[in-house]
């Protein structure tokens, strides 16, 4: 289990270069339907045209923390399976998407796509799996080949809480293999993420799609029953139900709901080996006990999908938003982008769509302390320079204040700070080559007077690290 980040006397590893840059600045509407805090007055003040596109938010101290510890919970948690991490451009050839979902909505109508200056059309990520794929085909790294990724995602969406035009995504892709067994670790890794960051009202979702072999006629008994019901579609679908009749199982509206009550349903057409494996993944999420319920309208956003698909949802979400993540299997995804034929599957989950959860549970909360120390120097500086860095070689966090500001103005920093500890340089302390170690979360009248040269290990044994 990962502890709550509360006091964190350790800053854990840093997370892969270029996190912070997955930040789009910003404050708008769609942060305050997410029930994030309202803008500063200093916000208030900045021009329209300088504020954040719609659809994108600020994330600031102290809750961008809880963002790097989250990113470096599920960093610790797929390592230690054996994933590696790989960063992929943020815009590729559009291609890369469109060749793998033209029917769907991400491509048709919330992919962020345009030309460049050498008429080359690319197109912003809407999705982390394409591009791990495509880079899998550019590089042909060895088989089995397991990676995990944290990146931005763009989709032209209607912003709403736990839905933004720019969301930052957790993923995991493993592939060379077509071993059920490897599903089954797949679904446990978004399990075990999860019930990390302490979620308990969690629903998984599973079904299976067939392969080449199945589907093909499935789909078309499915078009046949949809044909016949195609005036009883909502209005989106009575259009589209030919194009993409999978889609049509799992649209929301009432409509479409009831008339494909009794469609014809994938897992009672699959073919034997799809029914084995799917079994074999079903036995599989049962030994690691991890509950889960078959949803035979579960198709996911995208076209690639074969086989194994699934979903975990909280339940403390509206169901609206109520997905945390999900993936599947995709076994023909590296030959639709130029490679061999390669089994592959993954999952992907947002970092939002998480802490929405974590907050709707009362979990995983904003950490308060970052600090283990902070030195209040009223001498000129020179020894809160030099304190400061040698605590931090040290491995200890430390920060001070500048600007020759007075003690008052430097003890209310430190207390911003969330620091454990204030080191105190004051005229006697100068004199007497010592400095003062006050406790800032506990009640403490005089501190505790120690030589200069043995602040390290005082220090230490304050924080309980002796």
């Amino acid at each position: 289990m990962l502890p709550e980040p509360t006091e964190s006397p350790e800053r854990s590893r840093p997370s892969p270069a270029g996190f912070v840059a997955f930040v789009v600045p910003g404050t708008n509407k769609a942060t305050k339907a997410a029930g994030d805090r309202a803008p500063s007055v200093a916000c208030a003040a900045v021009p329209e045209r300088f504020r954040a596109p719609t659809g994108t938010n600020d994330v600031l101290p102290p809750e961008s923390r809880r963002w790097e510890l989250l990113v470096d919970c599920f960093a610790r948690l797929v390592e230690r399976a054996g994933y590696g991490f790989v960063s992929t451009p943020v815009f590729e050839d559009a291609g890369v998407f469109s060749r793998v979902g033209e029917s769907t909505d991400v491509v048709r109508k919330e992919m962020y796509d345009f030309e460049d200056k050498g008429g080359r059309r690319l197109a912003l990520r809407p999705e982390g799996t394409a591009p791990v794929v495509r880079a899998w085909v550019q590089h042909r790294p060895p088989l089995p080949w397991k990676a995990w990724y944290v990146a931005p995602s763009f989709r032209y969406e209607r912003p709403q809480a736990g839905r933004y035009r720019q969301h930052l995504q957790l993923g995991v892709e493993v592939l060379g293999t077509p071993d059920p067994d490897v599903d089954v670790e797949v679904i446990s890794l978004a399990w075990d993420l999860y019930e990390s960051l302490g979620l308990r009202r969690l629903l998984l979702l599973v079904n299976s799609l067939g392969d080449e072999v199945c589907k093909p006629p499935y789909l078309a008994r499915l078009r046949a029953y949809l044909e016949a019901r195609a005036p009883s579609l909502c209005e989106e679908h009575r259009e589209r139900w030919a194009d993409n009749p999978l889609r049509v199982l799992d649209c929301k509206r009432s409509a479409c709901r009831e008339a494909t009550r009794d469609a014809p349903r994938m897992t009672d057409a699959l073919c034997g080996p799809c029914g084995q494996h799917f079994d074999r993944v079903q036995e599989g999420l049962g030994a690691l006990r991890i509950p889960f319920a078959i949803e035979t309208r579960l198709v996911r956003g995208l076209d690639y999908y074969t086989r194994t698909t699934f979903e975990v949802q909280a339940s403390a979400l509206e169901s609206a938003q109520n997905g945390v993540g999900g993936g599947g299997r995709y076994d023909g995804l590296a030959e639709l982008l130029g490679g061999p034929p390669t089994a592959g599957i993954g999952f992907g989950t947002g970092v939002e769509r998480i802490l929405l959860a974590c907050d709707a549970e009362g979990t995983f909360p904003v950490p308060h302390a970052r600090l283990d120390a902070f030195v209040v120097d009223v001498t000129g500086g020179d020894v809160a320079r030099d304190l400061t860095a040698e605590l931090r070689r040290a491995g200890l966090a430390c920060d001070r204040s500048f600007d020759e500001r007075s003690m008052k103005a430097q003890f209310k920093a430190a207390d911003r700070s969330g620091a454990v500890v204030v080191i105190v340089v004051g005229p006697d302390e100068l004199a007497s080559g010592s400095v003062k170690l006050q406790s800032l979360r506990e009640e403490e009248a005089d501190g505790q007077a120690v030589p200069r040269d043995a602040v390290l290990p005082a220090l230490r044994a304050r924080l309980g690290r002796s």
